[in-house]
């Protein structure tokens, strides 16, 4: 017997009626299932031990939340789309019925993907799958970043802000900054200034052993953001760490090995 969470989009009306008839189903497939709001993670983690496979029942952001509420456990997640976007999901939810009982008999395969880990002030580890994004507060002002690679001076960059993304978040904020497409099982980290003012303006790929320290100088408040789902307020002065995270975000897939590429323009590109 497998024991199934469904994590669902509280606010997505179809996604709670879906995960709740998954959750009346799954019993006749010999699983266990245990049922939650994604947005609630701190209820989601004390769940997940024992728990074999995660179905996310939404779209992109309902993923990412997921992402974080197994760490430090790498169970495997199942994205059923009734978001907008689903780039990162795997199965309607026409598809998820016809498919799930082959996947809990053991089908498809496991792609895994970078996350990042960050610290400041004596607070976290903090994990973040798609980025992790030091920018300026509600004051519409640049900030100052002065930013090391493995102790090493890179730039003081003066910007809204700097993103620091996965190969998953590649194709999230930092595309929409202007920075480039990561193969998605990449474990380089990509540091990108947002809307760079009389300085460096490139982005940078960077190997996955890089330690990335930021800190922050501002006469108003800045903001950390992981995922652009858990906002935290920085002061002048503050210092982040980033690198790798020692653990992993895992999907199980029915589709090709290179799906990711059939799907890039389509899913992207608006039509």
């Amino acid at each position: 017997m497998k024991r199934v969470g469904i994590l669902y989009h509280p606010k997505i009306p179809a996604a709670k009626a879906f995960a709740e008839e998954m959750a009346g189903f799954l019993p006749s497939l010999d699983a266990s299932v245990w049922l939650c709001s994604a947005w609630d993670e701190e209820r989601a983690r004390a769940q997940v031990n024992g728990t074999e496979l995660i179905l996310s029942v939404g779209g992109d952001g309902t993923i990412l939340r997921a992402a974080r509420a197994v760490v430090p456990q790498s169970i495997p997640i199942v994205g059923i789309n009734l978001g907008r976007l689903g780039f990162m999901t795997e199965l309607s939810a026409e598809e998820a019925r016809d498919k799930l009982p082959a996947l809990l008999a053991g089908e498809g395969w496991v792609d895994e993907r970078a996350m990042l880990q960050a610290e400041f002030s004596g607070k976290g580890p903090f994990h973040a799958l798609n980025d992790v994004v030091l920018g300026r507060g509600a004051i519409s002002r640049v900030i100052y970043v002065e930013t090391t690679i493995d102790g090493a001076p890179l730039n003081t960059y003066k910007a809204d802000g700097l993103i620091l993304a996965t190969a998953t978040g590649s194709t999230g904020y930092s595309l929409a900054a202007g920075g480039p497409i990561l193969y998605p099982q990449s474990r380089e980290v990509l540091i990108n200034p947002i809307s760079p003012h009389l300085t460096f303006a490139s982005a940078v790929v960077l190997p996955p052993t890089a330690i990335i320290e930021l800190k922050v100088y501002t006469d108003h408040q800045a903001m950390l953001s992981l995922d652009g789902q858990i906002d935290m307020a920085l002061e002048s002065g503050d210092t982040i760490r980033v690198k790798l995270s020692p653990h992993v975000a895992r999907f199980l897939r029915v589709q090709p090995l290179t799906f990711f590429y059939s799907i890039l323009v389509e899913r992207l590109v608006p039509k």
